[in-house]
């Protein structure tokens, strides 16, 4: 019997259904996952920069994206490499030469954050 009192477990779906948002594979896990992705202080301004341009070295990355440090920006590019977001593009060139650009999946997930945009705009009065 299900407690009346415990909100968090009602999901306004059809019991058969819930799975489809609680369960393991279900929309709270893949949301929860991307959010992971995005999580860090520097990895949406990363991201958006990569919009702005097809590949950039991290020089580039580091002089236009103000006060984050040499040590952050190749951690989160690490991460967003990873999960696939982003591509590291080695020349094999001597001195050093690498450049990062978005992957298909990294492109993919701009309308998810022009439309995370649109929402807080939409109710930036709250």
């Amino acid at each position: 019997m299900q407690n009346d009192t415990i909100r968090h477990f009602f999901v306004p779906v059809d019991p058969q259904e819930k799975a489809l948002c609680l369960g393991p594979d279900g929309s709270v896990a893949h949301v929860t996952r991307v959010m992971r992705m995005l999580q860090g202080r520097w990895k949406l301004p990363i991201l958006f920069r990569l919009y702005a341009d097809p590949a950039l070295r991290t020089s580039q990355l580091k002089r236009e994206i103000a006060g984050i440090s040499q040590k952050m920006l190749t951690q989160h590019l690490r991460e967003l490499a990873e999960d696939g977001l982003v591509e590291r593009i080695d020349f094999m060139e001597k001195p050093l030469r690498v450049e990062y650009q978005l992957s298909e999946r990294g492109r993919q997930l701009l309308p998810v954050l022009v439309a995370m945009r649109g929402f807080s705009v939409a109710h930036s009065a709250v």
